[in-house]
C-alpha cells in the first residue's frame, strides 16, 4: 500500500489556488438578461440620484424612462445582434475591440439621434402631440443614454469572447 501524505486543511487550502484569483482567471459568461438589467438599472440609479439631489424633477423622471430605456433597448439589441443566435459572427470576434466598438457606437449613436430628431421635431410639427420640454430633452437623451449601453455591452461582450481558430 502506497504511503499517502497527510496534510492538514492549512497546507491544502495553501497549495491550491484562492476563489479570487480563480475568478479573476476567467469572467463571468455574457449573459443577455443580465446586461439588459444592468443596462437599466445604472442609468436609473445614477441619473435618478442626481435628479433628486439637485431638485431636478425632469432629470429624476428621465432617469427611469428616456435615459434607463434607452440604455436598456440599446443593449438588448446590440448584445442579440453580437450573439447572433450564439455563433458570433465572425469580424466581430477577429476585428479588434477598438474598431468594433466604433463601429456599433457609430450605428447606435446615429440611431439614437434620428429617433432623437423624429420625437422632438417630427412629431410635434406632424401630430397632436404637443411641443414639450421632455421631448427637446429626448435630442441628448437617447444617443448619450445608447452610447454608454453600446459601449458597455460590446465590450463586455468581447471580453467573454475569443476568436476561432482557423
Amino acid at each position: 500500500m502506497p504511503a499517502t501524505q497527510h496534510r492538514t486543511g492549512r497546507d491544502r487550502a495553501a497549495s491550491r489556488p484562492s476563489r479570487r484569483s480563480r475568478r479573476s482567471r476567467r469572467s463571468r459568461p455574457f449573459t443577455l438578461w443580465r446586461e439588459v438589467l444592468t443596462a437599466y438599472a445604472a442609468p436609473a440609479l445614477t441619473a435618478g440620484a442626481a435628479g433628486t439631489a439637485t431638485g431636478q424633477r425632469e432629470l429624476a423622471l428621465a432617469a427611469c424612462t428616456s435615459i434607463a430605456g434607452t440604455s436598456a433597448v440599446a443593449a438588448f439589441l446590440v448584445g442579440a445582434w453580437l450573439r447572433h443566435g450564439g455563433r458570433p459572427r465572425r469580424w466581430t470576434v477577429t476585428a479588434p475591440r477598438g474598431v468594433l466598438t466604433l463601429v456599433l457606437l457609430i450605428t447606435t449613436v446615429g440611431a439614437a439621434a434620428l429617433l432623437g430628431w423624429f420625437a422632438a421635431q417630427w412629431l410635434p410639427a406632424h401630430t397632436p402631440i404637443p411641443t414639450a420640454p421632455w421631448l427637446e430633452r429626448l435630442r441628448i437623451d437617447l444617443p448619450v443614454s445608447a452610447a454608454l449601453a453600446t459601449t458597455i455591452v460590446t465590450l463586455r461582450w468581447r471580453s467573454t469572447t475569443t476568436a476561432p481558430t482557423t
